[in-house]
């Protein structure tokens, strides 16, 4: 198990875009492997935050919002900790 922070801003360049969706979320599963913590970061829509989050259930142990404004989130944790 690692810690694994995925930067949404960098999946597109200046908007994102829903025909886009599936390549964002192969990139995100990639990236985050399975069974790691993942932090969640980076300036991008709202919609693409949940459509990453639920793609990544089921695969991370951890997920995390982490924003300049509110600090770490957890989304969930299915740590056995």
């Amino acid at each position: 198990m690692e810690n694994v922070t995925i930067d949404l801003s960098t999946f597109y360049t200046s908007n994102a875009k829903l025909y886009d969706l599936d390549s964002y979320i192969q990139k995100a599963q990639s990236i985050a492997g399975e069974g790691n913590d993942i932090v969640l970061t980076g300036q991008a829509p709202v919609w693409l935050y949940l459509k990453i989050a639920h793609a990544l259930h089921g695969k991370a142990r951890k997920l995390i919002y982490k924003s300049p404004v509110t600090g770490d989130i957890v989304i969930f944790d299915h740590s056995p900790d």
